[in-house]
């Protein structure tokens, strides 16, 4: 009887609930890394507002034997963006929580990686957010052709025509046909994935591999489309709009911006700088008895080529079970 528990006799000895010695994380959103497509400066010595010139292209006249030519002054101009972030992260640990909490070191050492986490997707979802810096509501033509319309697809969500589309707009604004990349909402994978000329392979052949292996490893598609390598991201910005493109008046009601741009580094389509990177400060506050951690960045960041921007909206809310 002294060994045993179905009795009761020990029910005293057992404890009723054992806590583990590991603390659970919550699971977080993949990340993209949206900063590898800006144009980072860094030659920002003082002040809040930087200026960069332009310079526009050369004219040519027909020329006329025995007469003067023309001289043209180059096309000049300039771009301004501003250091309008400023954000922190902070939290603490009482000197009575660390006497008492079982997993109070633990706590502790979660507290930076936090912080920086936080940080890092609240730039992520800025830049990606820049795709509403175009004219809201406006196709945004450039050289003829759109630049920002709703998805062509049923019920305003993305077909392959919006690729197709997305490389003509680009081409037409003469942006380089290298590095071009698609960042597209987790709904847009579900619609390519169950789109009816996809699944049909027999119609299809060059999608085989992907519908047998599934569209998408990680936040990458596994095959090109049309020239794009396509990217899934949770922090792209929404957008409800009614825009009159090339695909007629449409309108979102529930509405994410997916955007097209090349990432070819010498024109990325957003620009920024880093007035201070993150910096972590702790001190013990003797006030309040206990230890504190702060994490404090500046930046600025701005849609420096609009040329090389096609953002197409699509309603988020299609998604359903087939």
């Amino acid at each position: 009887m002294a060994g045993e528990t179905s009795s009761g006799q020990n029910i005293h000895l057992t404890r009723s609930e054992v806590w583990s010695s590991q603390l659970k994380e919550v699971l977080q959103e993949e990340l993209i890394d949206a900063t590898k497509y800006v144009m980072w400066l860094t030659d920002f010595p003082d002040g809040t507002t930087w200026t960069i010139p332009t310079i526009g292209d050369a004219e040519i006249d027909q020329y006329v034997e025995d007469t003067a030519v023309r001289y043209r002054s180059l096309d000049k101009g300039e771009f301004n963006f501003t250091i309008d972030e400023y954000i922190s992260g902070a939290t603490y640990i009482s000197r009575k929580a660390r006497q008492d909490l079982f997993y109070a070191s633990q706590l502790e050492s979660a507290f930076v990686p936090k912080q920086a986490r936080a940080i890092t997707e609240y730039v992520e979802a800025k830049i990606l957010g820049l795709a509403n810096s175009q004219t809201l509501s406006d196709p945004n033509t450039i050289n003829n052709a759109s630049h920002r319309w709703v998805g062509s697809g049923t019920n305003e969500v993305i077909s392959v025509a919006d690729f197709a589309y997305a490389d003509y707009a680009l081409t037409k604004a003469n942006v380089p046909q290298t590095n071009r990349i698609a960042i597209v909402d987790p709904s847009v994978k579900f619609e390519l994935e169950t789109l009816t000329n996809l699944v049909n392979v027999s119609n299809n052949p060059m999608w085989e591999g992907i519908v047998a292996d599934g569209i998408a490893s990680g936040m990458k598609f596994v095959k090109n489309v049309y020239g794009f390598d396509v990217y899934i991201s949770k922090f792209l910005p929404t957008a409800n709009e009614t825009i009159t493109a090339q695909n007629g008046a449409k309108t979102t009601a529930a509405g994410v911006a997916n955007i097209f741009f090349s990432a070819a580094p010498d024109v990325l389509p957003f620009v920024g700088a880093w007035r201070q990177m993150p910096t972590v400060d702790s001190e013990y506050n003797k006030d309040f008895q206990r230890e504190e951690y702060v994490t404090t960045a500046r930046f600025g960041k701005a849609l420096y080529r609009p040329e090389n921007l096609v953002v197409v909206l699509t309603d988020t809310d299609q998604v359903s079970t087939v």
